[in-house]
């Protein structure tokens, strides 16, 4: 099975998902995806998928590089338990002062955050 088959599926959702300057190339028996995606949900959903294919990543077969278009928010929408710290930790380089300053509207207390609400994560 050629690497590009195999990992059809991500980079199917590459494109719809609109990573831009989107690069597949085949080179030594690995597979070398790289992009720029709109928001941190889109580059999380690639990296999911990437261990639904290879679970544990085991195969080393591919090389996917996918930055996060500058400037660019996500949301987030809190489950039960969560607080501003928890969020936080699941996105790089980010922490929960940046999620309360970018949801100043939203949230008056960063300790008062409730489950449904949706928070904008600036990444």
């Amino acid at each position: 099975m050629a690497l590009s088959d195999k990992y059809s599926e991500l980079t199917s959702a590459a494109h719809a998902h609109g990573v831009s300057d989107l690069s597949v190339v085949e080179q030594n028996n690995v597979l070398y995806v790289t992009g720029t995606a709109p928001s941190e949900g889109v580059k999380k959903t690639l990296w999911d998928l990437y261990e639904k294919i290879d679970p544990g990543m085991k195969s080393a077969d591919l090389v996917l590089n996918i930055s996060v278009a500058a400037g660019s928010a996500t949301t987030y929408e809190v489950k039960s338990g969560d607080n501003l710290s928890k969020i936080a930790k699941q996105y790089s380089g980010i922490t929960w002062k940046d999620i309360f300053e970018a949801n100043k509207d939203k949230i008056k207390d960063p300790d008062k955050i409730f489950p449904g609400q949706v928070l904008t994560i600036p990444v």
